[in-house]
């Protein structure tokens, strides 16, 4: 069965950075984009970044371009998100998510497209 793990969340500082997790079984990893997903307090769901199966296409939401960074390593089946120059408002739970279709690219911000979700890795920016 699909499993989706997400790891690398903790405590840091502001100006930090954290590199995060998902690892992926159950499916055919390159065939599906993901994406990152996180929910802050007291907010709602928001799509952080996608990624396309092979690799190649990277989404990215206005708030985190150019200190997010999405990667895909296919020989661990593994999907990184590298936060950099953390900021307090970065502070979620951050989640996995895999694309219910293998014509998506990584780009859809609808939490409907996607079909399986990891438990969430918690992130806390404060100093």
């Amino acid at each position: 069965q699909v499993q989706l793990v997400e790891s690398g969340g903790g405590l840091a500082q502001p100006g930090g950075s954290l590199r995060l997790a998902c690892a992926a079984s159950g499916f055919t990893f390159s065939n599906y984009a993901m994406s990152w997903f996180r929910q802050a307090p007291g907010k709602g769901l928001e799509w952080v970044s996608g990624i396309n199966g092979h690799g190649y296409e990277k989404y990215y939401t206005d708030s985190v371009t150019g200190r997010f960074t999405i990667s895909r390593d296919y020989a661990k089946n593994t999907v990184y998100l590298q936060i950099e120059s953390l900021k307090p408002e970065d502070t979620a739970l951050y989640y996995c998510a895999k694309a219910d279709s293998e014509r998506s690219h990584g780009s859809s911000s609808v939490p409907q497209d996607y079909d399986y979700w990891g438990q969430g890795t918690q992130v806390t920016v404060s100093s």
